[in-house]
């Protein structure tokens, strides 16, 4: 698998793990059938993702940036469908979090 399709299938996958990180909260302890469901996919996709992109990428990386993406994923959705707060200490670590992400994708 070339490098670059690597970084999208990781990319794919921390989306998916926002997804999954949602689905929870939804789910309401997997008591919702749809909710739980799309979770449990999204859970089994986002894992698949990260494991093609494992092939190509080293694991530090890639489980990096995954994790990344998916809490910069959740924190936003968090923001803008929960209503959760945002300030300037959390719009700072969002930052911090894709300036990761940048430097591990170059190094």
């Amino acid at each position: 698998m070339a490098g670059v399709n690597a970084w999208v299938l990781i990319v794919l996958a921390g989306i998916l793990e926002t997804v999954w990180a949602l689905g929870l909260k939804y789910s309401e302890g997997f008591t919702k059938l749809w909710p739980s469901v799309l979770t449990i996919v999204a859970m089994i996709g986002s894992f698949w993702l990260l494991s093609s992109a494992m092939k190509s990428l080293h694991l530090g990386t890639a489980y990096a940036v995954w994790v990344g993406i998916g809490v910069m994923g959740t924190v936003i959705f968090g923001v803008v469908l929960m209503g959760e707060p945002i300030n300037a200490l959390r719009v700072a670590g969002i930052l911090l979090l894709l300036a990761g992400i940048i430097a591990l994708k170059f190094s």
